[in-house]
């Protein structure tokens, strides 16, 4: 039986250890800001009463993972995807 070099992703996975001699990515910063920003554990209470339950049928994505979605789709939008700009919003149509 031959083992295989352990590679640094594998040796990663298992907690050895070189995962904090990275350089941190940017999409680990921007996690790292929202999570900061957001109060995830009170919005989730705040929803938590509306939002649907498993019953019959498919079941619901969880709650967090879902904001967590919706606010990530929201901050990445432009303007024009989502909402009109000021300027836009105060011109008067022909």
């Amino acid at each position: 039986m031959t083992m295989k070099q352990q590679t640094l992703a594998m040796a990663a996975g298992q907690g050895s250890g070189h995962e904090h001699y990275r350089k941190p990515t940017r999409r680990d910063e921007f996690l790292k800001t929202r999570q900061a920003i957001v109060p995830w554990a009170e919005l989730c209470e705040l929803v938590e009463p509306h939002y649907p339950k498993a019953g019959n049928g498919r079941p619901p994505i969880g709650l967090e993972r879902m904001l967590r979605v919706h606010f990530i789709q929201d901050w990445h939008s432009s303007p024009s995807e989502s909402r009109p700009s000021a300027a836009n919003a105060t011109k008067p149509e022909n």
